[in-house]
């Protein structure tokens, strides 16, 4: 899957991070991986991110990790806030990430992403059928709608992000309850988020430290130039 490339960090995420796995979940990972900094010059540049579904594994290069990062990508930032018996490669270069997690945060980011992808999940609520396989899915969006306004408000309040869920099962009852009918109970949840969001003093900055993340990644491309000589 990698051939030539160096994986940086990686870790298993989604449903077994939060604590929300079930039976049938499931096993989701994401990594970062480094290419050898001489093939971003040729005529085929690396692939910015390699993705299977048999395991559910996805990979970003670099640079493309940083921007998604950068952005809020809520699925990319919780990489570097994983508990640690979920983490299964730590590198060098992974632990400086870790290490530096902080400076790719900022409010209006933070606040943009986990709502905007909370509102995802509730408009693929409002689209359900009402079959079995419908109804699963269904408690699984309101699940990560929960669990996405619940992270985004935490992050947003204190500049930690919140992996492993302290009450799973809240979230699991909640999903039910929505897929059982209740969708003014995720409406009103969303509007709370809103709320909470206009009035909570963030010590986040207003925009990520780029410098610092630049740094970072700058440090990977020298590292993964061909020996001198």
């Amino acid at each position: 899957m990698l051939t030539g490339m160096h994986l940086l960090l990686s870790g298993i995420v989604g449903s077994v991070a939060y604590g929300l796995a079930g039976p049938g979940s499931d096993t989701d990972r994401i990594g970062v991986f480094a290419a050898p900094t001489v093939a971003f010059h040729g005529l085929h540049p690396p692939r910015e991110s390699v993705v299977t579904t048999d395991p559910d594994v996805t990979l970003h290069e670099a640079g493309k990790y940083a921007k998604l990062a950068l952005s809020g990508n809520p699925t990319a930032t919780e990489l570097m806030w994983l508990p640690e018996d979920c983490y299964e490669t730590r590198t060098e270069f992974g632990e400086r990430l870790i290490a530096i997690r902080s400076a790719f945060l900022s409010a209006p980011r933070v606040r943009d992403a986990y709502l905007g992808y909370a509102t995802q999940q509730f408009r693929k609520l409002t689209t359900r059928d009402s079959s079995v396989g419908g109804r699963r899915r269904s408690a699984k969006h309101a699940r990560h709608l929960a669990r996405l306004l619940h992270q985004g408000r935490v992050l947003y309040a204190t500049g930690v992000l919140e992996i492993r869920l302290a009450d799973p099962e809240w979230f699991r009852a909640f999903g039910e309850r929505v897929a059982g009918g209740a969708l003014d109970e995720a409406e009103a949840l969303v509007a709370a988020a809103q709320r909470d969001f206009d009035t909570i003093r963030t010590p986040l900055p207003e925009r990520p430290d780029e410098a610092t993340v630049e740094g970072w990644l700058l440090d990977v491309r020298a590292a993964h130039l061909p020996p001198a000589g």
